[in-house]
């Protein structure tokens, strides 16, 4: 049987970076034997078993100006200039509604897909990136544990099985994959590709690529906006730019982002043309994460949790366009994978969750954006979701030293998750019992 080595160097090959590694890696499952195959996939609750797509916001995102408040007076008072106002919204109540950027998000809720959280938080709130995301990734805003609260779904309830139980698409591995068994494999090697440069394949890589991102599009090099943000925790902090450029080329995008690969580039390719998905995607780094993650389910891969970031939500200044532009793109890339996931027949085992360390102040600065906060919101979306909004939005007059108060602490949402999707006792997981919200259909 293959040792955890041997299958890194020979499959996953300690994979790639935050803005995604290319598609070669949808079927590596494949390359394991048929009786470790099996194993794994028994052990995980089967080939069938539910699949979470955690994406991070990273940086803080503003809730306020993703679920809006618009019928609320105070909302419209303290934001002068970054105010949604209601021909901005998508309608989701008398009182709140979507960001007119996310359109297909409204689609989902209408449709009874999408779960909306409001006022979502913990106690004792920290402003800290740094230490409010641990404490997410943790589930311990008392102690922060030295294990995440997925690395301990991971030892509790898939004891023995393959390292991709777990996969991230991250510079480092999350926090919340921290565990004392198996923290599942996260994708990140800042290497390049040795067979770029001495493979003669660069043709057929860039011709990939296109079919990859565009398949019934120009088949031209990819083309990615200069300011779309970096994935990743650290990128939320400064509001940095992508790691890759406007008219890059794919073939550069992978010199970039690659890995200490150990295979020939005719194998790479041959894996990732497996899957042939008819679904565009973006070329942001959220959506490239997202079609990877779609290639790895079709592939058979044995996961159960994937984990990508979207980041840049620190929006200090100049914010009513970066924020704008942050939730279209997660709503495109949200879209193309969950349309992605219908195709291929998977949509009732996949569900998208979406987090964020905190939220930002009621007040808008001086500089056009807004400064760290508590309460903010996250998203449920897919088939299994039973659509609506739960928890109560919090109060804009009754404040926490300017923030929104928390109505709803996040651990309520993961101890739905668990329990009602992934169908596992949460209070071990979770360290303590909390009431679950019905969020799973």
């Amino acid at each position: 049987m293959k040792t955890r080595r041997d299958f890194l160097r020979t499959t996953l090959l300690g994979a790639s970076a935050t803005w995604t590694v290319p598609g070669f890696v949808n079927n590596t499952f494949a390359a394991l034997d048929a009786s470790t195959r099996d194993s794994a996939t028994q052990i995980t609750t089967g080939k069938d078993g539910p699949i979470l797509v955690v994406i991070q916001l990273a940086g803080g995102n503003d809730g306020l100006n993703t679920v809006v408040p618009f019928a609320d007076d105070d909302y419209h008072k303290a934001r002068t200039r970054i105010a949604k106002k209601e021909k901005d919204i998508i309608k989701l109540s008398d009182y709140c509604g979507l960001n007119q950027s996310m359109p297909f998000f409204g689609s989902l809720y209408k449709e009874g897909k999408l779960g909306v959280v409001q006022g979502v938080g913990y106690p004792n709130p920290n402003r800290s990136h740094f230490v409010s995301t641990s404490i997410w990734e943790t589930a311990d805003p008392t102690t922060r544990s030295n294990t995440g609260w997925i690395g301990r779904y991971f030892d509790n309830a898939c004891a023995g099985a393959d390292p991709t139980v777990g996969i991230s698409f991250n510079k480092t591995q999350p926090e919340s994959f921290g565990a004392l068994k198996n923290s599942g494999i996260c994708l990140s090697s800042p290497e390049l590709y040795r067979w770029i440069h001495g493979g003669g394949e660069q043709d057929k890589a860039e011709e990939f690529f296109a079919n990859l991102n565009s398949p019934d599009a120009d088949k031209s090099p990819m083309k990615v906006e200069d300011e779309a943000p970096v994935d990743g925790a650290s990128i939320g902090m400064g509001g940095g730019k992508p790691g890759i450029v406007q008219g890059e080329s794919n073939l550069a995008f992978l010199e970039r982002v690659a890995m200490d690969a150990r295979v020939s580039s005719s194998q790479i390719l041959e894996i990732a043309a497996k899957y042939k998905s008819k679904v565009t995607y973006d070329g942001t780094p959220l959506a490239r994460s997202l079609n990877l993650v779609s290639r790895m389910i079709a592939g058979g891969l044995p996961t159960r949790i994937f984990y990508v970031s979207h980041g840049g939500f620190d929006t200090h200044n100049n914010q009513v366009n970066s924020h704008d532009r942050l939730l279209s793109q997660l709503d495109s890339a949200v879209k193309s994978f969950l349309t992605d996931i219908k195709a291929q027949g998977n949509q009732d085992r996949v569900s998208v969750m979406t987090f964020s360390e905190f939220g930002r102040r009621v007040q808008e600065n001086a500089s056009g954006g807004t400064d760290h906060g508590q309460g903010s919101c996250m998203f449920l979306a897919g088939a299994p979701i039973k659509g609506g909004l739960y928890g109560k939005h919090p109060s804009l007059s009754d404040l926490s030293q300017g923030d929104l108060k928390f109505t709803t602490d996040f651990r309520s949402v993961y101890a739905t998750v668990l329990e009602d999707f992934m169908k596992t006792p949460s209070k071990e997981i979770l360290k303590a019992s909390y009431p679950k919200l019905g969020l799973i259909g």
